[in-house]
């Protein structure tokens, strides 16, 4: 069996993590290949090592050397490599690094050399091999992750290496400059080195035991998930549930690779299982819900037209109204005369709202146009809603009783969720009101 481990920031935050992280690779032989995120924060007035490096590029930009803020990022990494009792050369690692920053002038190289120094860290600290994952991950001249180039350069270069320590966060463009994935890029880091090395399982080890149904701020009460879905997965990433990147599924998807989310300060805890469809066990006690998770700050813009069905290209022109804007849409609801576009509202600043309201107008000469804003949208998400009557009833009957207003429902082909926007006001009581429903 070969298993890929990627350890959070936290896992890496210092000395006492790292052990603490080297001590569940040793107990499991199958543990392989390590990646690693930069150090993240010890405590909450902490600073992440990633968020230091980026002040680092801007202090070069400003000034043209990055030795003020890189000095602080030099010192945490000597006091880890101390406290854990090495005796390798860290600071000419560091000493050519702060030069590199400074010589690149680059955003993504200055905030990829978090992961970079954690791994020749942990490298050290294991003795296990360090490759570079600038020597196996490829993106296109769109800045897209080339796959299948990727997959030949991560055999390649990990056929012969029984055990490595690998960065994760960064590959290189097709320009050879190194580039960066979006915050959290790591596990899609460690997604990539799963496929690529044919692994039977991706442990994904952070600070906590797995997803829980909803956020516990909001609901303290939140249980952990055993098994999910691929997709449902993807759909509650991309509500705002941050245990894993949204993203990090697709190279493992493909190969049928489950994930393990696992925590590294509770390694006895099970965790949560990320399956195939086709490997998924039912083993919550037949919930009709997997999670529940949302986002805040969304406007909606709501168009009527009469006879707006019939009218050749009508959809077409108005999604050329926001695409000319260079703007992002989330959901497209729509009816037999109408049509809503949900945006974020981070998109809509400095007058863009209005203007694209008017081009709006100019193009399709609605009957009708209504804007909303300070808009959350919640997902309820799970595989037992599309065996189960009366799931949206339910749900909808719970939000009456505490006199939540809903603004908008969007339910998608798959019947794998239902969506509903509402005030920003009511999101917590509608999550915790949920919950409640289906717990």
């Amino acid at each position: 069996m070969i298993k890929v481990c990627k350890f959070g920031g936290t896992s890496m935050a210092d000395a006492k993590a790292m052990l603490q992280a080297k001590s569940i690779i040793e107990s499991d032989s199958s543990r392989r290949y390590v990646v690693v995120s930069a150090p993240g924060k010890r405590n909450k007035g902490d600073i992440k090592i990633t968020d230091m490096l980026y002040r680092c590029y801007n202090e070069v930009v400003e000034t043209g050397t990055c030795a003020k803020s890189f000095a602080i990022i030099k010192e945490r990494f000597i006091q880890i490599v101390k406290d854990l009792g090495l005796t390798f050369d860290i600071e000419s690692i560091l000493n050519e690094t702060e030069k590199q920053i400074d010589e690149e002038k680059s955003a993504d190289f200055s905030a990829s050399r978090g992961e970079y120094l954690s791994a020749r860290v942990f490298a050290e600290l294991l003795g296990a091999k360090f490759v570079d994952s600038a020597d196996m991950v490829r993106f296109d001249s769109r800045g897209n992750l080339n796959q299948e180039y990727t997959d030949d350069k991560v055999k390649t270069c990990l056929e012969n290496v029984d055990f490595a320590v690998i960065p994760g966060f960064y590959g290189k463009g097709s320009n050879g400059k190194i580039k960066t994935f979006s915050r959290g890029g790591s596990d899609i880091s460690g997604s990539i080195v799963a496929r690529g090395v044919k692994a039977d399982l991706y442990e994904n080890w952070t600070d906590v035991s797995g997803f829980l149904v909803c956020d516990p701020r909001i609901v303290p009460e939140a249980k952990v998930i055993k098994s999910l879905t691929y997709k449902e997965l993807r759909e509650l990433s991309y509500m705002g549930a941050s245990v894993l990147h949204s993203e990090s599924i697709f190279p493992v998807m493909k190969s049928r690779i489950p994930i393990n989310i696992k925590n590294t300060f509770k390694p006895d805890d099970a965790g949560t299982m990320i399956v195939p469809t086709e490997k998924y066990e039912d083993d919550t006690n037949n919930s009709i819900i997997t999670g529940i998770a949302g986002k805040k700050d969304f406007t909606v813009i709501y168009i009527e037209k009469s006879l707006m069905n019939s009218e050749v290209g009508f959809i077409r022109k108005v999604l050329s109204v926001v695409e000319h804007h260079g703007l992002c849409i989330e959901h497209v609801p729509s009816g037999i005369d109408t049509l809503s576009l949900v945006l974020e509202s981070e998109q809509l600043k400095d007058g863009i709202l209005n203007d694209l309201v008017n081009e709006i107008r100019e193009n399709v000469n609605p009957d009708y146009v209504h804007v909303i804003e300070n808009v959350s949208l919640i997902a309820t998400v799970g595989h037992g809603m599309t065996r189960r009557s009366g799931t949206a009833a339910k749900l909808f009957s719970a939000l009456a009783k505490e006199g939540i207003n809903i603004k908008m429902i969007d339910q998608g082909s798959s019947e794998l969720n239902i969506i509903i926007g509402v005030n920003n006001s009511d999101y917590e009581n509608c999550i915790r009101t949920i919950y409640n429903a289906f717990n």
